[in-house]
């Protein structure tokens, strides 16, 4: 029980990075990151529990990979550009 108010917690602390450090594009993704890890273990010990299949699980795991390796292109795409990871530094580019 306590289990899954601490993850419940971790999720809502990485969605409240999220919002608040908006201004450099790293930082988002490692937020990013950390709540869809914290679902992924959410989801595993919720199916852990209720003894079903481990393939959702598996298949959220394979987008959350796809997410963070477009993400990480992402950011060396813009550090290479612009030279930093700032977001604010974006409406220059318009």
């Amino acid at each position: 029980m306590f289990y899954s108010y601490f993850l419940v917690l971790l999720f809502l602390s990485g969605i409240f990075v999220f919002i608040s450090k908006n201004k450099h594009f790293l930082l988002m993704l490692l937020s990013l990151e950390f709540i869809v890890l914290s679902l992924f273990v959410f989801l595993l010990s919720n199916f852990t529990y209720f003894d079903f299949e481990y393939f959702l699980s598996m298949f959220f795991l394979t987008m959350s990979v796809c997410e963070g390796a477009l993400g990480l292109s992402l950011l060396v795409l813009m550090s290479r550009v612009q030279g930093s990871d700032k977001i604010l530094l974006l409406d220059n580019l318009w």
